[in-house]
């Protein structure tokens, strides 16, 4: 398929487009995309590269869900609405499904109401992999701060969406539901007693390391509270496989146990922050095993260099 043609191809697609988006004022077709916003602006931006985040003849439909999928869940992090994308991609020179994978795209972006307004195509040699790329904006009230990774404090609980572990033996990394709706939900019900929150993407001893980082805290999880996958072997998979896109988070007053969002999503207690000792220097992710030992969990994760 021709450049052209795969552009005349998205405006085909995105005909429509203000009218089931109110906050599009103008879609792809222009240098630029035109959208109306009245609320604070979230940006993130997220790849997948086939062989990284992929194999090689992954069903498209599951590499377009991805790609739109992990942008998405960043805003999920951040407690924030989506309200459009951008997209690129980096297509194999003779690349045989730009058809599909643009369709597919769009209608993922659709389903998770964060409509793609632009973007961009380009070859590279044949051979080479399939790269995606997926800028997604998210708005804020103004009356509804950020949730960062920077506001937990000795005291909080600390609490997990879901279950962990196996997402990339199991298939799940592809087909993961993005915790909008429970982000939003936990926003309603808690207010400022929801201290911090990060997506599962890289593992909950690397991710729990960074809010523990940010807030000069430790994250301390117990590891037989651990809510596991079926076939997930034990904790050092629910806590170094990566690749879960659960929400993590921190609370100053408990949910309950067991919880559920309004989605039907398990919430689960898992832990609690504590001041950083004077024997460490920064914040860490540790997890306390049944027998007592301690173990620093802070680097047990994906690694994506």
């Amino acid at each position: 398929m021709l450049e052209s043609d795969l552009h005349a191809h998205i405006r085909e697609l995105t005909a429509g487009m203000s009218g089931s988006f109110p906050r599009v004022l103008l879609g792809p077709g222009d240098d630029c995309a035109v959208i109306r916003t009245d609320s604070r602006s979230v940006l993130t931006v997220d790849q997948v590269v086939e062989g990284r985040h992929f194999s090689p003849g992954t069903p498209i439909d599951l590499v377009a869900r991805k790609a739109v999928a992990r942008s998405i869940s960043d805003l999920a992090a951040m407690a924030c609405r989506p309200v459009c994308a951008l997209a690129t991609g980096l297509l194999p020179s003779g690349y045989r499904h730009a058809r599909e994978l643009t369709e597919r795209l769009h209608h993922w972006a659709n389903h998770w109401s964060c409509p793609i307004v632009g973007g961009d195509i380009a070859t590279s040699p044949a051979g080479t992999p399939l790269s995606l790329t997926v800028t997604a904006l998210g708005g804020l009230r103004e009356d509804e701060p950020p949730v960062t990774r920077a506001g937990a404090r000795a005291g909080d609980e600390v609490y997990v969406t879901g279950a962990l572990g196996g997402s990339l033996a199991s298939g799940r990394h592809l087909a993961f539901e993005p915790r909008v709706a429970d982000a939003l939900w936990l926003r309603a019900t808690l207010g400022t007693d929801l201290t911090s929150m990060i997506d599962l993407s890289d593992g909950l001893g690397r991710d729990g390391a960074r809010i523990a980082v940010a807030s000069g805290v430790i994250v301390r999880v117990d590891a037989a509270s651990l809510p596991l996958h079926a076939g997930t072997a034990g904790w050092q998979d629910a806590v170094g496989d990566g690749e879960d896109y659960e929400l993590l988070f921190t609370v100053r007053r408990s949910l309950g146990s067991p919880a559920r969002s309004p989605c039907g999503t398990p919430v689960t207690r898992v832990g609690r922050v504590v001041a950083v000792g004077s024997d460490r220097s920064t914040g860490a992710c540790v997890v306390h095993l049944p027998d007592g030992t301690v173990i620093d969990a802070s680097e047990m994760g994906w690694d994506h260099a």
